[in-house]
């Protein structure tokens, strides 16, 4: 079997365990997000990533922009319903966008504290 073929069998896997347990659980979260926690989990007490599961990643990324094809089809599809629902819709946009801008934010200023002076300020001090 070739090694994309080996990798795509592994985030299927992965997927199909995500899927199981957040069904057999009841959790809210889809399958696949739970399933991409499990391979995370994996990867990072394995310590590497293998070489199937990396040319696997690296072609699906090559080619990610397919995978919002079916998007725009539902967008097109529920065109009327945007229409008429886009005040909300448009006000959900800005509002997570400053919140996302305003933790990613937060986050760097945290760990520029945490982690310290620069090179240069500590060169500067007498």
């Amino acid at each position: 079997m070739s090694p994309f073929l080996q990798g795509i069998a592994w985030l299927l896997v992965f997927q199909c365990i995500g899927e199981g347990a957040s069904q057999l659980f009841g959790w809210p979260v889809p399958g696949p997000v739970v399933g991409m926690l499990g391979l995370f989990v994996a990867l990072r007490m394995r310590g590497r990533i293998p070489d199937a599961l990396a040319i696997s990643a690296d072609g699906l990324a090559r080619h990610l922009s397919l995978l919002f094809v079916p998007a725009g089809v539902g967008v097109m599809l529920h065109f009327g319903r945007l229409a008429d629902e886009w005040v909300p819709i448009v006000a959900a946009i800005l509002g997570s966008t400053v919140l996302t801008i305003a933790a990613a934010s937060w986050t760097f200023a945290t760990l520029m504290n945490r982690r310290g002076p620069s090179l240069d300020e500590r060169a500067s001090d007498p």
